[in-house]
């Protein structure tokens, strides 16, 4: 944990210091159960640096709550944080769409998915994510019907993801993509980038 809290810290803070204070006082007491024990099972996994950050998570629970978000897609699952932090945060009749191409891995936050209650908000689709949004666009219902969409997936492809998934965005619909601050190099010189 404290090789992450590093790591993350070569970011935008700068600082493990600060980054570990954020964390203590403000991000860990308001973390949800469920989320905090599928974060400590997917510790060891080996790409565990690719779960979605708990700072990151309730940054996006505030954007879900904002817009009163209740149908949502998620490209990329991988353990199932942001997806188990998603399911949480939209209502009991809300939908999430999540696709991934690694269901071993989404089978790891499975369990604590369960525990809260919250699988039958979920639509896993094992498969290729340009394949399923070009499905789900067959079907023009499914334009502007999706209030929120989280992208974390392979980053090459973000650009057919985006045009695709503004079509599936109603007006006033949010998309997150990960990793757009990653290492600070969003706030550096581009000729240093």
């Amino acid at each position: 944990m404290e090789n992450e809290i590093k790591k993350k810290a070569q970011g935008i803070l700068q600082s493990g210091e600060l980054y570990q204070y954020i964390l203590e006082t403000s991000v860990y007491p308001r973390e949800p159960e469920p989320l905090k024990e599928l974060r400590a099972a997917a510790a060891n996994h080996p790409l565990a640096f690719m779960g979605t950050a708990p700072d990151a998570g309730q940054m996006m629970a505030m954007l879900l709550k904002l817009i009163n978000a209740k149908k949502t897609i998620e490209i990329g699952v991988f353990t199932g944080y942001s997806l188990l932090l998603t399911a949480l945060t939209i209502p009991d009749d809300g939908k999430i769409t999540a696709v991934d191409v690694n269901r071993e891995s989404y089978e790891i936050g499975l369990p604590f998915i369960k525990k809260a209650g919250v699988e039958h908000k979920i639509d896993f689709c094992h498969s290729e994510a340009l394949t399923v949004l070009d499905k789900l666009l067959e079907d023009h219902a499914n334009e502007g019907s999706f209030d929120f969409a989280f992208v974390d997936a392979d980053k090459i492809s973000y650009l057919k993801y985006h045009e695709r998934l503004m079509k599936l965005l109603k007006a006033g619909g949010i998309i997150v993509y990960d990793n757009t601050l990653w290492g600070g190099t969003v706030a550096m010189a581009e000729e240093t980038v």
